[in-house]
């Protein structure tokens, strides 16, 4: 009898053509993918598999294969809908180097806020681009940014460090138009002005500062955190502040008294609870799980249902699928590393897992006959309920214990049982390797057992959720396979423009495409 490992009639899988960092045979991305997954997922930090030097030098790699029009499309879609902001800046400061006019087609778009500003001079200037110096176009754009935001922007604009607002403008010379534009410049500069023609916001401020008044003036948080404030002012802060603020200060309001007052902790509350004020945060769903899991006890329990309410808003764009969804869950160590990376004084709380049960809870929430299977090196029990809520079943998987990776036994697992589905989800880091020790299997066991799971249900669509930086896939981007990077509520819309049958090809790379310069 002929063996049928090599002789077999049974379709295979396509030829693994890569290897991932973790050693396993993988599915090379092709370069503009592998750039949106880096873009949308790298925070330029050490990560379980790579470094913050590997991924500023995959990157620049990356864009010196693609087109100029594909970098600047990615560095406007990552800061719109990922909602990242070192990368973004990255690729901007890399236009500036490569193509003028493409950079200021998109400068706009990607700087959206000081903060965005910064992290591009920042990274200019660093010469990791190639470029020390930020040269005359550049300086143009900023200062054209700066003609344009208010005094109360600018003034709110000169929080923050590495590099000051004020090394910023010593860069560019600003030429100011107005008198209090003046003003404010030499105010920030540590230079002679006029004080009396300073803008009414650093007026009040300063009068704020040296105690000639008790108003409060509505200027950043950090300006008037230096020094002690009394319980009215601290009230004052709470009910002016934005709502990524609210979210990031609950315990400290409640240390200083805000939640006594039950009228302000009400409309506290009803913020907080506003989508339209979540979408226009562009928050990330996680956040609201560890503001929620990191909240005081004694944080009263109409701020704590807000970020329930939050989170529904947060993960609206999760779709409604037709049909039995599989959530495959990956909760090995690698995937209990910081979703952000490890920095410096700067490494969230917040790991791969959290973000990734909170996916797969999402869907749970959104589709009721969903089932979530976690895996390892193996499968791992576990029973969760979709009439919970979101950030229940999100804290409940994220405990889950940990092991090895291999991305193929809940595939397995599914085909022992016969299962039918429609729509199959991984939500993992990619880093299969377990699976690989077959010394004839071609292509990686994910594709083998996805084409065993295809047989038995044709229109099924399997979609790769990758929340880590890398170059790599288990199942590679065809007609009923897509793979997207990123923990941004974007994920959810492309998972519903596929699951619609709306995405073709290259599902992700197109919709990069798709941008408008």
């Amino acid at each position: 009898m002929v063996n049928l490992s090599i002789f077999t009639t049974r379709k295979h899988a396509p030829v693994a053509d890569a290897v991932n960092e973790a050693g396993g045979r993988a599915y090379a991305l092709s370069d503009k993918h592998a750039l949106a997954q880096y873009a949308a997922t790298g925070c330029l930090s050490n990560t379980f598999y790579t470094t913050g030097q590997g991924q500023l030098d995959a990157v620049r790699a990356l864009v010196g294969k693609v087109n100029g029009e594909f970098v600047a499309k990615a560095a406007v879609y990552t800061r719109q809908h990922s909602h990242m902001k070192d990368m973004p800046a990255l690729l901007l400061a890399e236009l500036a180097s490569r193509d003028g006019e493409l950079l200021e087609k998109v400068f706009g778009r990607v700087c959206d806020n000081g903060k965005m500003l910064r992290n591009f001079v920042q990274i200019v200037r660093s010469g990791a681009t190639g470029r020390r110096s930020l040269g005359s176009r550049p300086k143009r754009l900023v200062r054209q940014w700066l003609e344009r935001r208010s005094d109360a922007q600018v003034f709110g604009d000169s929080v923050g460090n590495d590099p000051a607002l004020t090394d910023v403008l010593r860069m560019v010379h600003p030429k100011p138009t107005t008198d209090a534009r003046r003003a404010l410049y030499g105010y920030l500069l540590g230079r002679q002005h006029d004080a009396a023609a300073l803008p009414e916001c650093v007026r009040t401020f300063e009068d704020f500062k040296a105690g000639r008044s008790d108003l409060v003036p509505d200027v950043p948080f950090q300006l008037l955190t230096g020094s002690p404030l009394r319980e009215s002012a601290w009230r004052a802060i709470a009910s002016r502040a934005g709502w990524q603020m609210l979210r990031m200060n609950l315990n400290t309001f409640l240390r200083h008294g805000v939640f006594d007052d039950a009228a302000l902790t009400k409309a506290l509350a009803k913020k907080l609870a506003a989508p339209e004020e979540v979408r226009k945060a562009r928050v990330f769903p996680y956040q609201l799980l560890m503001a929620y899991k990191q909240a005081d006890t004694k944080v009263p329990k109409k701020i704590r249902d807000a970020l329930h309410d939050a989170m529904e808003a947060a993960i609206h764009n999760v779709p409604a699928v037709d049909g039995q969804i599989y959530v495959l869950l990956d909760v090995s160590g690698s995937m209990h590393s910081p979703v952000t990376g490890h920095r410096k004084g700067a490494t969230t709380a917040v790991r791969c897992i959290d973000a990734a049960a909170l996916i797969a809870a999402a869907f749970l929430r959104k589709n009721r006959d969903t089932e979530v299977i976690p895996f390892h090196d193996k499968v791992v029990p576990c029973k969760i309920d979709g009439h919970d809520s979101v950030l229940t079943n999100a804290q409940r998987l994220a405990k889950l214990p940990s092991g090895g990776t291999n991305c193929a036994v809940p595939l397995q697992e599914l085909n022992r049982r016969k299962a039918k589905g429609d729509l199959v989800i991984f939500v993992s880091d990619n880093e299969s390797w377990i699976d690989t020790r077959s010394t004839y299997r071609r292509g990686t066991q994910v594709m083998e057992e996805w084409g065993v799971f295809k047989r038995r249900n044709p229109k099924a669509q399997l979609v790769c959720i990758d929340i880590q930086p890398g170059a790599t896939t288990q199942a590679p981007d065809r007609k009923d396979i897509l793979n997207v990077g990123g923990f941004s509520d974007d994920v959810f819309s492309l998972v519903a423009a596929f699951a619609r049958g709306g995405l073709a090809g290259e599902h992700w790379v197109r919709a990069i495409e798709a941008i408008t310069l």
